[in-house]
């Protein structure tokens, strides 16, 4: 008799936990599927489940996003991306082109969720809000989920690793590496230690399909800038990830040294956690660290992108944890939101212009674009446009192309907190 009591009492208590835990659930559901405009922040979902739900997204925006692959996994997943533009058919004219690319590392989920959260975002609110819309009228905007969906598809739930193997996660492999064990933010070309004046082809040998289809996404696009983003740390890192010594705790510098520290402090101001430089018991002033200085990365995506390409990238670290529970995921969003816009806006600032042919008055492709005392080189696109990332103050600006005289350097002013790049023109004279 006594066991039979005690057998209802257990019952009893556990079925009071069940109704009190479903109950809070619901709650939560509730809460997550209306936040923000009904963006559903309460769980990860598959990377099939999330490339239907960026389907899902283009057919209700159909004039505003568009979805496209750059190519397959190892394991055959779509590396997928949406596209958001006000006239997302045809790129306008001086429109410069804006990428986040996320999860390149399997485990850390924080930046897959926020790119899918920040897609919904920017397309529920573009006839609501004048912040969103001017950003999406005036820019071309590339959000890539998950550069690494194999390596995601393995992960699970949980904070610590240790030899490649997730301890929250019943000892399954972590999922940081593709699915040929492969870690992707190692498999870019090494600019100190690989030849880069190489063909494509040469260049591409021997690297994973991901890193190629990223390679050749990066190469064929005038992307202006972009991030990547991870999870393990709470802070922004910036080029170069790594140096000619690869010594740990070297600064090595970019041309552009100080544009990267103050769009790397753009998005780390505007993170509550991030601008104390702590959170994970890192010391980082200001949220932010040169990469190199933190640790050395050679074959990284971020130094790719600078070295091959026009565009300006960065690193965001997002969570000490890489794989938090779902829980979490509503206040990441809440944490990352505003930085997330800040530096999407940060795209137009410095100087955009177009290179004149002075005889025709037709685009020159492919000029060389120079500001005085910086070895960095920008190219114009078919269309003969170019966009100058710098910071604010007085900058000499020329152009020079094969079969054309250089044009004489002209200074430009670009002022601070203008929310548009300066415009300049410069034209050509062909060669006698």
């Amino acid at each position: 008799m006594e066991s039979t009591r005690w057998f209802v009492l257990v019952f009893l208590v556990k079925l009071t936990l069940f109704i009190v835990s479903a109950m809070s659930q619901n709650v939560r559901r509730e809460e997550c599927a209306t936040f923000d405009n009904g963006i559903n922040m309460c769980n990860y979902e598959s990377h099939d489940k999330m490339v239907r739900k960026l389907m899902k997204l283009a057919t209700r925006y159909p004039n505003l996003a568009r979805v496209d692959t750059v190519g397959d996994s190892v394991e055959g997943r779509p590396l997928v991306y949406i596209k958001i533009s006000g006239n997302v058919t045809r790129r306008s004219h001086l429109e410069p082109m804006f990428k986040y690319v996320a999860n390149m590392h399997g485990d850390e989920v924080v930046g897959r969720q926020m790119v899918i959260y920040l897609a919904h975002y920017l397309l529920q609110n573009y006839r609501r809000d004048r912040r969103v819309k001017q950003l999406v009228d005036n820019t071309e905007i590339y959000l890539m989920p998950s550069m690494n969906p194999d390596g995601y598809t393995a992960s699970k739930p949980g904070c610590t690793t240790f030899g490649g193997f997730n301890l929250f996660g019943l000892g399954g492999k972590s999922g940081r590496e593709n699915a040929n064990g492969v870690d992707l933010n190692r498999d870019f070309p090494k600019q100190f230690d690989e030849r880069q004046d190489v063909d494509s082809r040469t260049l591409e040998s021997g690297r994973q399909p991901e890193t190629i289809a990223l390679m050749r996404w990066i190469k064929s696009e005038p992307f202006v800038l972009s991030a990547n983003l991870h999870g393990g740390a709470v802070v922004v890192s910036y080029p170069f990830d790594d140096s000619a010594t690869h010594r740990s705790g070297l600064y090595s510098a970019s041309p552009d040294d100080k544009f990267f520290k103050k769009i790397a402090r753009i998005y780390a101001n505007n993170h509550r956690t991030m601008r104390q430089g702590n959170k994970c018991g890192d010391s980082f002033p200001d949220g932010v660290t040169n990469g190199a200085k933190w640790y050395d990365v050679p074959g990284g995506m971020q130094d790719f992108n600078y070295v091959h390409s026009n565009s300006f990238e960065i690193t965001l670290e997002l969570s000490c944890c890489k794989h938090p529970p779902a829980s979490t995921l509503q206040n990441e969003w809440i944490l990352n939101k505003e930085s997330l816009l800040k530096y999407m806006e940060a795209i137009h600032s410095g100087i955009k212009g177009e290179v004149i042919d002075a005889t025709t008055g037709r685009p020159v492709q492919n000029a060389r674009i120079k500001i005085r005392g910086n070895s960095k080189v920008i190219r114009t696109t078919r269309d003969g446009e170019y966009w100058r990332l710098l910071t604010p103050g007085e900058h000499v600006i020329s152009a020079s192309a094969n079969g054309y005289e250089r044009s004489q350097p002209v200074q430009v002013f670009v002022p601070n907190n203008k929310k548009q790049a300066v415009y300049h023109k410069i034209i050509l004279q062909r060669r006698a």
